[in-house]
């Protein structure tokens, strides 16, 4: 599944047929037997999702230390996630049990992004109808780091859950929230920054769920003169990077989007919900083992150029370190870059 993942293949008779025209290399992959397309449909029918998951997070554990010490566009020491998710569509005839609409099937992929080297610290995949906001029930916040997120994941009780941790949130406010001003500090309004107020929750309901003071930072776009107003329960960062941290959160988006072009999880191999569970977590492993690989051989290209070679060098039977170097080292194809060959680790 991960050879269907790196060479994008399209169907359960596409990864037989292809396995099979290369049968004489896949003894070196710890293939004993021709791969039977059966035995894939039955895989993905009988074994568990759990085990592809825990493996991804296993790479995930591997991963995010060799980034730990890359950029992340903010002058930040702390750690810094941010929150979101995304939809894939799916056909309500075929995927039943994936109720979105009255004609239209879906999963969500929850993803919290480690924006050190975007690696995803925490998926949850769950039907189309599941709020954004439950997640949040899912995640043990980590102390003294930072989390980005729209305003569709502002609910109070559930934020309180970062503040008694002691973790800070950055989050979009929304126009109906009422809000007490207590406080206005002074900001140096070139930056963008209209305003930094200290403010309570008036309602008795949220008051109740959020007890302490809230901070609230009004920054201009001057690009698009849109104002945006953002809530967070950090208060000694200067008001300027309060916008500089939410502006992170596309990363998230941009991975939702680099994987669902780069890696095949809108096309599913099975229609069960162990089916696709499964090959999202085996892309997630994909995406992860490729970071490691450009990180632990210090690669200057993209994720996406890796992928790329792997996909026409990926049986090619000698050290991966001397392949991608050859490519990194010259823009120009190997004289057998179309031989299909086994990779030695």
């Amino acid at each position: 599944m991960a050879f269907a993942q790196l060479t994008y293949r399209e169907s359960l008779r596409d990864i037989e047929t292809c396995l099979r025209s290369v049968g004489s290399r896949l003894y070196h992959m710890g293939f004993r037997s021709p791969v039977a397309r059966s035995t894939l449909a039955d895989a993905n029918e009988s074994r568990d999702w759990r085990i592809y998951a825990d493996f991804a997070q296993i790479l995930i554990s591997i991963a995010r230390p060799l980034y730990a010490d890359d950029p992340i566009g903010v002058d930040l020491h702390q750690s810094l996630y941010a929150l979101d998710s995304t939809t894939i569509d799916l056909c309500i005839s075929l995927f039943p049990w994936a109720k979105f609409r009255q004609h239209k099937a879906a999963v969500k992929m929850h993803t919290l992004l480690d924006l050190r080297g975007n690696i995803p610290s925490f998926i949850h995949i769950t039907d189309g109808k599941t709020s954004d906001v439950n997640i949040l029930d899912q995640i043990l916040p980590e102390a003294g780091a930072f989390y980005v997120m729209d305003r569709g994941y502002i609910d109070f009780k559930r934020l309180f859950v970062f503040t008694l941790n002691s973790a800070f949130f950055v989050v979009r406010t929304k126009e109906n929230i009422l809000l007490q001003r207590r406080y206005s500090h002074p900001v140096d309004k070139s930056s963008g920054v209209r305003s930094d107020q200290t403010v309570i929750l008036t309602t008795v309901e949220s008051a109740k769920s959020y007890p302490d003071p809230l901070r609230r930072v009004s920054y201009l776009d001057t690009e698009t003169q849109r104002r945006l107003k953002f809530l967070t329960n950090n208060f000694q960062l200067p008001a300027p990077m309060i916008p500089q941290i939410y502006k992170c959160r596309w990363q998230v988006e941009l991975f939702f989007k680099w994987i669902k072009q780069h890696l095949r999880i809108k096309a599913f191999y099975g229609t069960s919900d162990n089916a696709v569970k499964t090959q999202i977590w085996i892309a997630v492993s994909v995406y992860v083992l490729v970071a490691i690989v450009r990180k632990r051989l210090g690669l200057e290209m993209s994720l996406y150029q890796i992928l790329r070679i792997f996909s026409i060098t990926l049986l090619e039977k000698m050290p991966i370190s001397r392949v991608l170097e050859a490519f990194d080292s010259s823009p120009i194809l190997p004289d057998n870059s179309n031989q299909l060959i086994l990779f030695e680790f």
